[in-house]
């Protein structure tokens, strides 16, 4: 198969793509029967038509690095999915519970379908969740003091941090903006993501929400690994050995 020229290789590659939505350097040397210095070459060709991103060992169709775009930008985009996510992760409030919402527009989501039984205690960094939730007389809002981010509309920093240290909560339902089953769930901010930290050290169970385009993604401020959360809750564009691998890391995944 060495015989074939440059661009019947690009076509393979691209068709590969189009199938799998990644591809593996490893892999393409052996069914092309080319070096891998030829691959990287073709691969980095490809990357700068804007045909495809590189990506450790490989490439794939998604773009691997996400970045930080403002809550109402970012509230348009997958609607139906963080509609279901949000759904299905309010259906696990109990009774006078007390729970964290950290910030993003899928835990935002959420809070639109959160309907208490008795009282219900939430502490937010995020005022677009407490804006949310100041419709329900019956749900005491613990709003988080900080540095405000414009792009999220959420609290960070030491302020923040400090009030956490006196609570203690049943659940956190975290928005993450990649997550990555080696380097685990980041978050486009440092700062959110120390925060989120503190939040997982108060809570009991940590629920992450975050739709399917997520995953294989990553942010620049790492907050936990793969072992360290207890649930995601996702939409059914999640591929099945993803859900497997996460399984297998004792994560329960419930998909909508």
């Amino acid at each position: 198969m060495s015989m074939i020229n440059i661009a019947e290789r690009h076509k393979y590659i691209l068709d590969k793509l189009q199938e799998k939505g990644s591809v593996s350097v490893l892999d393409l040397c052996k069914e092309l029967d080319v070096s891998a210095v030829t691959i990287r070459k073709d691969l980095k060709l490809l990357e700068d038509k804007s045909l495809l991103f590189r990506s450790h060992g490989g490439a794939t169709t998604a773009n691997p690095y996400t970045n930080d775009k403002p809550v109402n930008e970012k509230e348009h985009i997958r609607r139906e999915e963080k509609q279901a996510i949000g759904q299905a992760a309010a259906a696990l409030i109990d009774a006078n519970d007390a729970i964290i919402i950290a910030s993003g527009t899928t835990v935002q989501a959420l809070a639109r379908y959160i309907h208490p039984r008795g009282q219900l205690t939430v502490i937010t960094g995020a005022l677009n969740v407490s804006l949310e939730l100041l419709r329900h007389p019956e749900i005491e809002v613990i709003q988080l003091g900080g540095h405000l981010r414009n792009s999220s509309s959420s609290v960070t920093g030491p302020y923040a941090e400090r009030v956490l240290a006196d609570f203690s909560c049943s659940k956190l339902f975290l928005g993450v903006d990649g997550i990555d089953l080696e380097f685990g769930f980041t978050t486009t901010n440092i700062m959110e993501a120390h925060l989120n930290q503190k939040m997982m050290a108060t809570a009991q169970k940590t629920i992450v929400l975050a739709d399917s385009s997520k995953f294989g993604k990553r942010g620049f401020g790492r907050i936990c690994g793969m072992e360290e959360v207890d649930e995601i809750i996702t939409d059914k564009g999640i591929p099945e050995h993803v859900v497997k691998q996460l399984e297998d890391a004792g994560v329960k995944v419930t998909l909508v």
